[in-house]
């Protein structure tokens, strides 16, 4: 007997089909397929697409790590950082709708709250947390965006891709040292530029609050 069709399975379905295809192809009648069921009976459940992709809003935020108002700033907003980026990294659909709904949620609303009410109670003034967060959520999105859209072949290191590039040093000496310094070590990973470039974010932010 198949399982009682609920609001929660549907967003469940929703992100399946999206993390499949992309956001493109969330619709009510692949969710529908999704989960074995005719799409009119998702209307039970769900008003409609844009009602869907609030869902699917929520759905991200309540898989991000809440920040506790409580903890010291900075700890607090590394561990989001690092949340947030994972969460996104894993569902590439959710980075262009994230921010984009026009009626956010209890889960969205609470986490903006969570993060506002960290660096107040940290000694942020309201002018200072805004801009804190807005800094750091540009610097994760673009993290992420940049890491999804490297052009590496599966498997493929980034010793081995600027192998392949024509980087003459009396015409790029800067990109050419960097590449003999840093790339063509054997253990560089972009995705060990993320912790750093956070510190330097977070650095900033701490001398700016000092």
């Amino acid at each position: 007997m198949p399982a009682r069709l609920t609001h929660a399975r549907v967003v469940d379905a929703a992100a399946q089909v999206a993390d499949r295809g992309g956001l493109a192809h969330v619709t009510m009648r692949n969710v529908g397929r999704e989960l074995g069921v005719e799409a009119m009976s998702l209307y039970h459940h769900v008003a409609g697409k844009d009602a869907l992709l609030d869902s699917l809003t929520e759905w991200i935020f309540a898989r991000i790590d809440l920040p506790d108002v409580d903890a010291p700033w900075r700890t607090a907003m590394a561990d989001r950082a690092t949340s947030v980026r994972t969460v996104l990294s894993g569902h590439t659909w959710a980075l262009g709708l994230i921010e984009s709904r026009r009626s956010p949620g209890p889960w969205l609303l609470r986490h903006h709250d969570a993060v506002l009410g960290c660096l107040r109670r940290n000694g942020f003034p309201v002018a200072l947390a805004a801009s804190a967060y807005s800094v750091l959520d540009a610097y994760v999105f673009g993290f992420v965006l940049t890491e999804l859209n490297l052009p590496f072949e599966p498997g493929e290191s980034a010793a081995e891709f600027v192998a392949q590039l024509d980087l003459p040093t009396d015409h790029y000496p800067h990109l050419a040292e960097l590449v003999a310094e840093q790339i063509t070590d054997p253990g560089y990973s972009y995705g060990a530029e993320f912790d750093r470039g956070l510190a330097l974010v977070l650095d900033g932010l701490e001398a700016r609050l000092g």
